[in-house]
This record gives C-alpha cells, sequence and structure tokens, in this order.
C-alpha cells in the first residue's frame, strides 16, 4: 500500500508539472499574441482538452504501474492532485504576468468586459455597469483571483476525474 500511495503521489507531482508547464507555455504563446486577456472560447476550450489529456494520461501510466487496475477514488486523487500542481503554477505565471509581463491585463480584461457588456446590452444603465465593474475589480485582486483559479481547477479536475476514472476505472478481483 505504501508503494502505491508513493506511486500516486510520484504520478500527481509529474503531471502536474507537466500540466502546469503545457499551460504556461499555451498562456505565454497567447501572451505573445496579445490575446491573454480576452478570454476567448476557443482558447478555454484548447486549455480544457489539455488538461483533460494530460489528466487522463495519468491514469493511464498509474494503471500500467498499478498490474492494470485503478479505482475510482486513485484516479479522482491523481486527479485532484494533478490540477492543485497544475494550478499553483499557474498562479505563479499570472503573478509574474499582471506584475511584471504585462502590468495593465487585469484592466485591459475589465475594459473589454464592460466593451462587451455595452455591446451586448447598449440599454444598460451607467449605474449598473459602475456596479458591474466594482465588482470585477473585487475579484480581480491578487488573493482573490489566485483563490478562483485554484476553485476553478479543482473543480475542472474533479469533473475530468470523475468522468476519466470511471472510464479506465478497473478494480482488482477479490
Amino acid at each position: 500500500m505504501d508503494n502505491q500511495n508513493s506511486s500516486i503521489k510520484s504520478i500527481i507531482i509529474s503531471y502536474g508539472v507537466v500540466l502546469g508547464s503545457i499551460s504556461i507555455a499555451f498562456q505565454l504563446m497567447l501572451f505573445f499574441l496579445d490575446m491573454h486577456y480576452k478570454n476567448d472560447s476557443t482558447a478555454g476550450i484548447v486549455a480544457l482538452l489539455i488538461s483533460s489529456g494530460t489528466i487522463i494520461y495519468s491514469f493511464i501510466v498509474f494503471k500500467k504501474a498499478n498490474d492494470g487496475y485503478v479505482s475510482l477514488s486513485d484516479a479522482i486523487k491523481i486527479g485532484l492532485g494533478v490540477s492543485l500542481v497544475s494550478a499553483i503554477m499557474s498562479i505563479v505565471y499570472t503573478q509574474l504576468l499582471v506584475n511584471f509581463l504585462d502590468p495593465d491585463t487585469m484592466q485591459k480584461s475589465l475594459d473589454l468586459a464592460m466593451d462587451n457588456m455595452r455591446a451586448q446590452n447598449p440599454d444598460i444603465p451607467q449605474d449598473a455597469l459602475d456596479t458591474a465593474r466594482t465588482i470585477q475589480e473585487k475579484m480581480s485582486s491578487p488573493l482573490v483571483f489566485s483563490a478562483i483559479q485554484i476553485i476553478f481547477s479543482l473543480f475542472f479536475g474533479f469533473i475530468i476525474s470523475l468522468i476519466g476514472g470511471l472510464i479506465v476505472k478497473k478494480s482488482r478481483p477479490e
């Protein structure tokens, strides 16, 4: 059992770093294309596919190392662990981005959101826009933004782990 736990830990660390590195490389690509603040749905789908592929691949690697067996609980542990390691790496990158690479990122994102809000609802009163801006400014503080990143990463990591774990699980015969 200790060997299995150390195997789970090594898979979590290894594939968490792999996912974090790929995610940061993808985010850097978006940064160099000046798309890092635009909340593009295509970029979100690609990021989700990268996460899904890496997490499910980590299940397969664990399954091979575990004589072809992986339980749903082990898959969920691995998926959440990989997601957490990746989220921590992404938070470090995000802090570097907003503090050094492009300090105007949050303002650009906020301005784009306000422009989109006006475009979708041209009759929106100014006080509603001001309220929305105030809420978004509070949500973009480093601590709140980091917490949101971790929560979303763990949420999607859980969903991916649950679905992927149900697909790849194979219980040991008793």
